[in-house]
Formats: C-alpha cells, sequence, structure tokens
C-alpha cells in the first residue's frame, strides 16, 4: 500500500493520473496529506521568530487545508462539477501540500541576506504557480469541467483571496512571513512587493468578469440540468390518452 501512495501521489504531483486506490483506500492517502500539510506548516515557520506558537506547531497549514477545501467545494459546486465533494476536494488539497516542503530550504545558511530573502522569495512563487496548475488539472480532469469553466474555478477562488488579504492590508504580512522578510527589510524587497501590488490589481481587476463569467456558467449548468431532467421524465400523457 505504501508503494502504490506513493506512486500515486508522484502521478499527482507530475500531473499524471493516479490509480483508483486514491479512492477506493482513500483515508491513508487522506493522512498521508495531513501529513505532508502539518510538516509542511512546522517547517515554514521553524526558523521564523515573529510568528505565533501554533503557526510553530504547523496548526495554521491544517486549518488552511479545512478552510481553502470548504470555499473552493462551496464556490465550485454550482457549476455542477462530477465526482464534487468534500472529502475529494479535502484530499486534494492535502496531497498537493509536498511541494511546501520547499520553503524549508535553510538558504539563510548558505546565502547572503538578500540572496536568502530573493530565494524565498522565488521559491514562494514556484511553489504557488505548481499548486494552482495542479489545482486547474484537478478541476478538469476530476470535475470534468470544460476549459473555460476550467480557467474561472481555478481563477476566482484565488483572486477572492487575494481581495480579501488586500482590502483587510494583510497581504504583505503574508508575504513577509513565507518569504521570510522582515518589516525592516521591505526597501530592499521593492521589486517583491511591486509583484504583490500587480497581482492585487490584477485580482481586482479581473474579479468583474470572473464573476460574470462564474454567473453565466452557473446558468448554464441549470439549464442543462433542467434539460436533462425534461427528457428524463415521462409524458403525463400515456400512449392511450
Amino acid at each position: 500500500m505504501i508503494r502504490t501512495l506513493l506512486s500515486d501521489e508522484a502521478k499527482l504531483l507530475t500531473f499524471r493520473h493516479p490509480s483508483p486506490a486514491i479512492q477506493t483506500h482513500w483515508k491513508p492517502f487522506l493522512a498521508f496529506g495531513f501529513f505532508f500539510t502539518w510538516l509542511a506548516g512546522l517547517s515554514r515557520y521553524w526558523d521564523n521568530p515573529r510568528a505565533e506558537w501554533w503557526q510553530h506547531f504547523g496548526l495554521g497549514s491544517i486549518a488552511y487545508v479545512f478552510a481553502f477545501a470548504f470555499i473552493l467545494w462551496v464556490l465550485l459546486a454550482p457549476l455542477r462539477p462530477r465526482h464534487w465533494s468534500y472529502r475529494n476536494v479535502l484530499l486534494f488539497i492535502t496531497l498537493t501540500a509536498p511541494p511546501a516542503l520547499l520553503y524549508a530550504i535553510p538558504v539563510e545558511r548558505f546565502l547572503g541576506p538578500d540572496a536568502a530573502r530573493a530565494a524565498n522569495a522565488w521559491l514562494l512563487a514556484v511553489v504557488a504557480a505548481w499548486r494552482v496548475a495542479l489545482l486547474a488539472v484537478f478541476v478538469s480532469r476530476v470535475a470534468r469541467l470544460s476549459r473555460g469553466v476550467m480557467v474561472v474555478a481555478t481563477m476566482l477562488p484565488l483572486t477572492i483571496i487575494v481581495i480579501i488579504l488586500s482590502i483587510l492590508n494583510l497581504e504583505h504580512i503574508v508575504f513577509d512571513l513565507m518569504g521570510g522578510i522582515s518589516p525592516g527589510e521591505a526597501s530592499a524587497n521593492d521589486a517583491a512587493y511591486g509583484i504583490l501590488f500587480l497581482l492585487s490589481m490584477a485580482s481586482f481587476l479581473l474579479s468583474p468578469f470572473l464573476l460574470i463569467a462564474y454567473v453565466m456558467y452557473i446558468y448554464d449548468a441549470w439549464r442543462s440540468d433542467r434539460s436533462g431532467a425534461a427528457v428524463d421524465t415521462p409524458s403525463e400523457s400515456g400512449p392511450n390518452s
């Protein structure tokens, strides 16, 4: 079972189809995902003196996967995806945790301060892009949503999260903690903060179009369900009426 689990995890992280064992034996896979989620949260803050105690114990990452899986499950449910359950979404989110261990690389031990901060920022960008790509593949292959719906289903939750962080003025705090940047070092990371500002602005600009497309796709899904129900429902008048 361990060999199958590791093989399927490798396939999932490299955008290949895992075996049916991921569904028939989902409990060991979920336990595996939670272990790496906890380990990633533990390693992310192990050398950060500004992190809270619950972050040092990896509890923030555990809470995050429950919250993000719930948001994703609720937000995409009206699009009528296939195989769509909270368990499946939570299972997928936890199984994308291993790439986050890249945060644990102690770049500060063999790089200068500026180079270490830049390396942390790049690692953060690589992991984020990797996991977004995995989400797009999950929505396309497992939920069986079309390409246009897949783009909206992938981008809308992310833009909503960025917008909420921006409104609460938390995006710099999140970026500092995950990128290993101290508040007094902001001047040395103007380029990184510039990219963060552009991401926030892009989220604000894209969100109306994504919301409009989201509502249109929901209507299409509802209309398809109505059409299917009309075809499956027998006529009230019998053949001898």
